[in-house]
C-alpha cells in the first residue's frame, strides 16, 4: 500500500479549503489548490502560504497543472477533488446544467480526471445534480401538452452523462446524498459526494459517526450549542438586520420562525406578499435552536427567505459562528469584506464531511472495511429516497420509458 506520506491530493474549485482541511485531517496531503475567486485564493495563501494556487481551471494545460503540483514524470496523484460551481445544478436556480458556462468547467474537471488518471476522483455537489437534465428546456416549452423530452432532457441525464464518461475512462462510480450532521457537523447540510476509483472497485458509502436515531448506537448530532460554546459575544463580528425586521425577531424564541409570531395579523404584516405564497417558508424570520444542528448555512445570513439568526441575540449569525458551524479553526484567516467572508464559508464543504471522504478512501486503500457494511443497510443518509448510486441508476433507467410526471421522483422522507 502507498504510505500516507505519499497520498497526494489536487484540489479544484477549492474555495476556502473546507473539503481539503477534512482530507488533511484524515491523512491526505494537499499539493495543489485552484479557484477562480480572488478572495478565495487570498484566503488560501493567507493560511497555506507554501501551497501552489492556480486560478481559472480552464486556463491551464495538464502539463502545467502537473508541474505546479510538483508531480514527477509519470506520477499519478492519489486523488483529485472538486466541487464544481453548483449554481448550474441548484434547484433554486435556472438549472441550465452543462449549457451554463459554470457547467462547462464541470466538464473540464472530468477531462482532467481522464488526463491525470488519479487513483481516486471526488465530485462534491448540491442535491440538484441528481435531477438536473443534460440539456435545458425552457419552462414554457415543457408546459406544452405535446412536449416529449429526449433522453438528454430527462431529469438526471447530466449526472448520467458524467457517470458514463467516468466509466469509459475505466473508473467505478459510487455516490450518495449525505447529510453532514451524520458526520459530526453541527449543521443539516446535504451534499452529493461521488467517489470514482481507477482500479474499478467500488468505494463503500461514507460510514456515519453520528445520528439523531439512537438505534444505530452512534453519537447524537452535534448541536449549535455544542458548536458555539466558548465564543465570546462581544467579539462577534456580524452583519445587521434592519430595525424593521428586528421588530419581529424580538417576539421569537430559540428555534422559532415567522409562524410562531403571536398573532395572525403580525404574521401577515411580517411576511407581506410572501404570506400568501406556497411552501413552508421556514427560512423567514428564523432563529436557530440551541439544541439542534444549524440549518444549511448560506452565503449570507440576512437574506429574507433564508434567515439565520442567533437563538437569542438580536442579530444574524456572526462570521465566528459560521466558521464553527462549518468546522473551520477559530484562527482560520478569511480575506475580503465581511460579505465576502460569509460567502466563502457559506459555500464551503464542512470539514467533517471532508474528513469522512478521506477516511473512506484511506480505509478502502488499506482494506480496513468490507465492501458492504450491513450495519447501515437502512441508515437514512439524507432526507430523500433513491439518492445512492444503485437506486438512482434503477430510477433513471425506468425514467427513460416513463411518463414525464413520474421521471426520477426524489421524494423527501423526513423534515
Amino acid at each position: 500500500m502507498t504510505s500516507l506520506q505519499e497520498l497526494k491530493s489536487l484540489s479544484f474549485f477549492s474555495g476556502c479549503l473546507g473539503l481539503d482541511l477534512g482530507l488533511e485531517e484524515s491523512g491526505i496531503n494537499q499539493v495543489l489548490a485552484c479557484d477562480f475567486n480572488k478572495h478565495c485564493r487570498a484566503t488560501i495563501k493567507a493560511n497555506r502560504p507554501n501551497l501552489p494556487v492556480l486560478e481559472d481551471i480552464t486556463k491551464y494545460s495538464t502539463e502545467e497543472i502537473r508541474e505546479t503540483a510538483g508531480l514527477k514524470i509519470g506520477e499519478r496523484p492519489t486523488l483529485i477533488v472538486g466541487g464544481p460551481p453548483c449554481q448550474a445544478f441548484s434547484t433554486a436556480g435556472k438549472r441550465q446544467s452543462f449549457e451554463d458556462p459554470r457547467g462547462n468547467v464541470f466538464l473540464r474537471y472530468i477531462e482532467l480526471i481522464g488526463e491525470l488518471q488519479p487513483d481516486f476522483a471526488v465530485i462534491e455537489n448540491v442535491r440538484g445534480l441528481l435531477s438536473a437534465p443534460l440539456l435545458h428546456t425552457p419552462h414554457e416549452d415543457r408546459k406544452s401538452n405535446d412536449y416529449a423530452p429526449t433522453e438528454n432532457e430527462l431529469k438526471g441525464s447530466a449526472l448520467n452523462y458524467v457517470i458514463e464518461w467516468l466509466e469509459r475512462l475505466g473508473y467505478s462510480v459510487s455516490f450518495n446524498l449525505y447529510n453532514s450532521a451524520n458526520y459530526g457537523v453541527p449543521q443539516v447540510r446535504e451534499r452529493v459526494i461521488l467517489i470514482a476509483a481507477r482500479d474499478g472497485s467500488k468505494v463503500p458509502f461514507l460510514i456515519p459517526t453520528h445520528s439523531n436515531d439512537p438505534k444505530y448506537g452512534l453519537k447524537p448530532w452535534t448541536t449549535f450549542r455544542d458548536a458555539s460554546t466558548g465564543l465570546i459575544e462581544k467579539d462577534s463580528i456580524a452583519l445587521k438586520f434592519p430595525e424593521s425586521r428586528l421588530h419581529y425577531y424580538r417576539m421569537l424564541k430559540p428555534g422559532q420562525y415567522w409562524k410562531h409570531l403571536p398573532t395572525e395579523e403580525l404574521k401577515k404584516e411580517a411576511m407581506g406578499k410572501s404570506y400568501f405564497s406556497g411552501g413552508g417558508k421556514t427560512g423567514f424570520f428564523r432563529r436557530l435552536a440551541w439544541d439542534k444542528p444549524s440549518p444549511t448555512i448560506v452565503t449570507s445570513p440576512t437574506m429574507p427567505a433564508t434567515d439565520l439568526a442567533h437563538p437569542e441575540e438580536d442579530r444574524p449569525l456572526s462570521i465566528q459562528e459560521y466558521k464553527r458551524i462549518q468546522q473551520f479553526p477559530d484562527d482560520w484567516i478569511l480575506t475580503g469584506s465581511l460579505i465576502e467572508q460569509y460567502k466563502q464559508v457559506g459555500n464551503a464543504v464542512p470539514v467533517g464531511l471532508g474528513r469522512a471522504v478521506g477516511k473512506a478512501i484511506i480505509d478502502h486503500l488499506s482494506s480496513q472495511v468490507p465492501q458492504k457494511d450491513p450495519t447501515f443497510d437502512d441508515f437514512p443518509y439524507s432526507r430523500y429516497k433513491n439518492t445512492n448510486d444503485s437506486s438512482w441508476r434503477l430510477d433513471f433507467k425506468k425514467s427513460t420509458s416513463m411518463p414525464k410526471s413520474q421521471q426520477l421522483n426524489l421524494s423527501i422522507t423526513t423534515d
